[in-house]
């Protein structure tokens, strides 16, 4: 094994700027390969360093949101199954903040996309999906890339207790108003 990881390290410094961009074509593959995100960032914090491996991961998780937010106008059936799914989700109809999916995006049981889905509900344009995508995505990489190797020696409760400090912290940053539909209110006669 460390005599794979020693190869492979070395493969990756030959390569000069050839590693960086197939790290990011594989973020860009990642929902093609069925890669978790967090595996993927890991991944690059041991091969490129946690500063270098932060910001290929953010480009990398940017261009595959941007991407999603192009690709699925174009899927229907892709667009009317995100809906159903943010519809059964959301059944209080609140809406999340740019902070709560940021601390959704660190908790690896909840798809990707689907919060990518939920940042285009929130956003009224492409470069307000760009910049709210970008401030979702970096604590994400940060926190994946650079602490990769503790979080791989997490053992499975440890990360489920980890997920309920991260739902937490998502319930304590929302918004503090209740909406309430007029049918709900009212039953008609």
């Amino acid at each position: 094994m460390a005599e794979t990881s020693t190869a492979v390290l070395a493969w990756v410094e030959h390569q000069g700027v050839w590693a960086p961009l197939l790290f990011i074509g594989i973020h860009l593959l990642r929902p093609l390969l069925f890669l978790p995100v967090m595996l993927v960032c890991i991944t690059g914090g041991l091969l490129f360093g946690p500063v270098a491996g932060t910001a290929y991961s953010v480009i990398g998780t940017l261009l595959s949101s941007l991407i999603f937010y192009r690709m699925i106008r174009f899927v229907p059936f892709g667009l009317k199954k995100m809906q159903a799914i943010y519809q059964k989700w959301n059944k209080r109809r609140s809406q999340l903040t740019v902070r709560q999916v940021a601390i959704l995006r660190l908790i690896p049981f909840i798809h990707f996309h689907l919060l990518s889905y939920c940042l285009i509900e929130m956003s009224t344009d492409f470069k307000d999906y760009t910049k709210s995508s970008l401030l979702a995505n970096f604590p994400l990489a940060v926190v994946y890339t650079s602490v990769g190797q503790w979080i791989t020696l997490l053992s499975i409760p440890m990360l489920l207790v980890l997920s309920g400090v991260l739902a937490w912290a998502c319930y304590m940053v929302r918004k503090k108003y209740e909406v309430m539909i007029w049918q709900d209110f009212f039953q008609p006669s």
